[in-house]
């Protein structure tokens, strides 16, 4: 059996070479089928654009797509879960959804066996090679079609709830970004990253709206006990609109700037050497080992996002605070200590600054030197007229913690 695998390969191999050959589609033409502003949309990029928009606008959370990981316009069927439209799943909507799954997987490999074999097909896969063939991974597609096979699950009611966050912040992030010199329409990236969710945390350590990680978001921000800035949504904006200002400047592109912010500056300043600024030729063609389905997705989900936001009106969420007046920490403080000095409760102020931790809340950790301090609005005019200074002198001494030197932006991108 073990020597099986080696000859289905280049048996393989040598199907797709000629089945290639008169594949009636190209997955890759060249040129653009929309230019809106500063961000192209090559024709290659269509169907994954049309994809991740039924994704975030058509799929629920109680709905699975198993389609191919690298022809998007391949969906081969919707899987409902019995548990419905909730955050997690359940023993019975994962057993479901293997269920489906390895059936549907176990068609596509005796498809491709039969017809490598030159065996008739059933009627049952000639539908499900006619689906395949009528899509543009064309006549080629047959081969590898199991091993394509992914689930991607409909995330509609966090997309809506999303748009409702994002009304919120929107005015605020445009002018964050619009003053670092980039475009404000990159304000629809969170919808990428998180769906606004401000504690969104990722399993590999990214944290916040913008899903930073620590290493990355130490050269733009305060990382520390007792303040996490990554969880500032107006901080993190302007971390994400200083890193796409630097991204930009050395790649030269929207397209490959807002990858990078998935795969790194070093990893797209790589791929633009090998096949150009292309970026949906090197979505295609760049075959870089950490170039995956989510680096080569990033951008169409971008064009997605922004697309359906752009034309979606919704009524901004109740209860988030967008303050507009900051401080900057000349020397450590504790949040007791601001909060008196303010003339509000310690709540009062850790509403405006989500990043706090439990610790500086308590008065257990001094918030560092450099870290922001967001105030309610006219706070400032209100100490400045009463000849006071915009931070508190320093009471207490106590020794805090050096802080860690910036550190350079790691190669795979912010999170």
């Amino acid at each position: 059996m073990h020597h099986t695998r080696p000859v289905r390969r280049l048996l393989a191999a040598a199907a797709l070479c000629v089945l290639a050959a008169c594949a009636s589609v190209d997955p890759k033409p060249s040129g653009p089928y929309v230019r809106q502003g500063p961000f192209p949309a090559p024709e290659n990029l269509r169907a994954p654009v049309e994809f991740w928009k039924q994704v975030y606008g058509s799929w629920s959370l109680g709905q699975y797509a198993l389609h191919d990981e690298r022809y998007l316009d391949l969906v081969y069927e919707i899987v409902d879960l019995p548990g419905g439209a909730r955050e997690g799943l359940s023993t019975d909507d994962k057993s479901v959804l293997r269920a489906r799954r390895d059936g549907l997987q176990a068609q596509l490999r005796e498809l491709e066996r039969k017809q490598l074999a030159g065996e008739s097909l059933n009627a049952d896969e000639k539908r499900l090679r006619e689906r395949i063939v009528a899509s543009s991974a064309g006549e080629a597609g047959v081969i590898g079609a199991a091993e394509r096979l992914r689930a991607q699950r409909g995330i509609r009611e966090r997309f809506a709830r999303g748009l409702e966050i994002g009304a919120r912040y929107d005015q605020r992030f445009r002018e964050i970004f619009q003053s670092a010199g980039v475009p404000g329409d990159l304000a629809y990236l969170p919808h990428v990253e998180s769906s606004f969710q401000a504690s969104a945390r990722s399993s590999v350590g990214a944290a916040g709206i913008f899903q930073f990680m620590p290493s990355t978001a130490k050269s733009y921000m305060v990382v520390h006990t007792a303040t996490d800035e990554r969880l500032d949504p107006l901080v993190a904006a302007q971390g994400a609109a200083r890193y796409l200002a630097d991204a930009y400047s050395r790649l030269g592109d929207w397209g490959l700037a807002i990858t990078s912010y998935n795969h790194g500056v070093g990893g797209l300043a790589k791929a633009r050497s090998l096949h150009g600024a292309d970026i949906g030729r090197i979505v295609w063609d760049y075959d870089g080992k950490a170039f995956g389905f989510a680096s080569r997705n990033f951008y169409a989900q971008f064009l997605a996002a922004r697309e359906l936001a752009g034309r979606t009106v919704v009524t901004p969420a109740r209860g988030i605070q967008v303050p507009r007046e900051n401080v900057v920490l000349d020397h450590p403080t504790s949040a007791p200590h601001l909060a008196s000095y303010y003339g509000l409760s310690v709540e009062q102020l850790s509403a405006l600054n989500p990043g706090w931790s439990p610790a500086a809340l308590g008065g257990r950790a001094m918030l560092p030197a450099g870290a922001t301090v967001w105030v309610p609005d006219q706070t400032l005019a209100r100490l400045a007229a009463a000849g006071q200074p915009a931070t508190p002198a320093e009471l207490i001494a106590m020794a805090d913690p050096p802080r860690t030197a910036a550190a350079p932006a790691r190669k795979r991108g912010v999170r």
